[in-house]
């Protein structure tokens, strides 16, 4: 059963779980080697990529005829998905190197930056645990907003909210310190 590309991919596009299952343990290997070619990355910046990937291929797979075919369509679909990936983390660094600037942490040209490293640490540490952790997660640790809202039992919308308003309320506070000062 599932034997041949035709099998797999029509047992795929026709929702077998079976064949999914097939696919993924046949190909994994084959699409984290074409993360590694394609990114250059660390273990876990490929390993987001395959499981986005993997979850484009079982989306949007039609029945192919053969393994060439195959795998040269699994080869693009791993590479826009990694390209997709490198571009939203660019994005991300430029949102958060802004929002660094905005606050005043990067730029605020009287103040140490140790004395700005510790007021930011104590500000955060005042606010809600479940931010705390998830501030931690995102720029410490450098999880996706998706890693942390699985991880959390959250949607990646409502991390990314709740980011957004604990940035934004950072944001507010270096602008009064700076005002006050």
């Amino acid at each position: 059963m599932f034997d041949t590309v035709p099998e797999l991919t029509a047992g795929m596009a026709a929702g077998n779980p079976r064949a999914v299952e097939v696919f993924y343990r046949r190909y994994f290997d084959i699409m984290y080697a074409f993360a590694r070619q394609i990114t250059r990355r660390d273990e876990s910046t490929c390993l987001d990529v395959v499981q986005e990937a993997v979850l484009r291929v079982v989306r949007t797979v039609r029945r192919v005829e053969s393994e060439g075919q195959f795998r040269a369509w699994l080869r693009l679909v791993t590479q826009t998905s990694a390209l997709d990936m490198l571009k939203s983390e660019s994005r991300r660094r430029r949102r958060e190197s802004a929002v660094a600037v905005g606050a005043g942490i990067l730029t605020e040209t009287n103040a140490d930056p140790d004395d700005r490293l510790a007021w930011l640490t104590e500000q955060i540490s005042r606010l809600d645990p479940q931010i705390v952790r998830i501030i931690d997660l995102r720029f410490q640790q450098r999880w996706t907003l998706a890693r942390i809202g699985q991880a959390l039992g959250l949607s990646i919308g409502t991390v990314d909210g709740r980011l957004r308003r604990a940035l934004g309320h950072l944001r507010e506070l270096a602008d009064s310190e700076l005002v006050n000062e």
